[in-house]
């Protein structure tokens, strides 16, 4: 289960990312009062992930989740750029991932 909410908060952080550039440097209320939702929602959600799995491990694979989901739809939804440097560092940062599940000893 604990792997379960960490998946569940790195796909919230990845919507919380996308909800900061709408509010407009925090001046819109509703889509701050959104975006601080997300982002309390990430956090509990990794807090409970950490009650099981180590810390250091836990916040890695959590913001390597975020990094690439913001950049996957940053590109897809924003129209970002997306050169062969931005696919080679997704492709890294997606292979540290699985080699730090894969070697975390918990399944």
């Amino acid at each position: 289960m604990p792997w379960i909410w960490l998946l569940l908060a790195g796909a919230v952080e990845v919507a919380w990312s996308q909800s900061i550039a709408p509010t407009e440097g925090f001046t819109r209320i509703p889509q701050t009062v959104l975006c601080l939702v997300l982002m309390m929602g990430a956090v509990y959600l990794l807090s409970r992930a950490m009650a099981d799995l180590p810390p250091g491990i836990s916040y890695a694979i959590f913001t390597g989740i975020g990094s690439v989901g913001a950049i996957v739809l940053g590109a897809t939804l924003r129209h970002e750029p997306l050169g062969p440097g931005r696919v080679a560092a997704l492709l890294l940062i997606v292979a540290g991932l699985m080699v730090a599940r894969l070697t975390t000893g918990e399944r």
